[in-house]
């Protein structure tokens, strides 16, 4: 406990911009809460990433409760301030892009989400398997562009934001131990991520 402070504010970027086009993303285990297959997580070329190359999932499968997880393995944490941004693609049951935190298996975990059919975002926590949402609005999410995704999470009290404006902060007690975090996604979404940061709380 004594080294907490040295700890603080430690920031991890993840290097997509040196990954390998057309193989899974290293440094990435793969999970699925709910049916279905499992998701295809792959690099691939995208000449409006930042560097040019993007991690998308592309498995365009629809059954509607199923939600494929990209799981960051070097990062285990409780209190922490992930961005991602994201561009939804394709998708005809849902085009939907998420950041999951505090997650100790693809069945429990928190997780802030937004969704180009829908136009809204939301914030759940997944308990068992069991989708719970907590808090969301409805704005507008253009499909095929970039996005930002924010989740800020301090002790009961998490903070979503989108495109740099925070949204809502809401409580829950559910997971207050460490986890990881995953890029997450919903049905046939076929969406793209890139500039992950992750920086540390605590």
């Amino acid at each position: 406990m004594t080294d907490i402070a040295a700890a603080e504010r430690v920031t991890t970027q993840v290097n997509i911009a040196g990954m390998q086009p057309g193989t899974a993303p290293p440094g990435f285990s793969f999970g699925r809460t709910g049916q279905g297959a499992a998701g295809e997580w792959r690099v691939v070329a995208d000449a409006s990433a930042t560097g040019q190359k993007a991690i998308a999932q592309l498995s365009a499968e629809r059954t509607d409760y199923r939600f494929p997880l990209a799981i960051y393995d070097a990062v285990s944490a409780k209190n922490i301030d992930v961005t991602v941004q994201f561009k939804p693609v394709a998708g005809a049951v849902d085009q939907a892009g998420g950041i999951a935190i505090r997650l100790s298996s693809p069945d429990n975990y928190y997780v802030a989400r937004a969704n180009a059919l829908e136009d809204n975002v939301r914030f759940y926590r997944v308990v068992n398997g069991r989708r719970q949402q907590i808090r969301g609005v409805d704005l507008k999410v253009a499909p095929n562009q970039w996005h930002t995704l924010g989740l800020h999470a301090e002790g009961n009290r998490f903070t979503v934001s989108f495109d740099g404006k925070p949204l809502f902060t809401a409580e829950d007690s559910t997971f207050a131990n460490p986890g990881k975090v995953a890029l997450w996604t919903k049905a046939d979404s076929v969406t793209h991520f890139d500039t992950i940061s992750i920086t540390h709380l605590d």
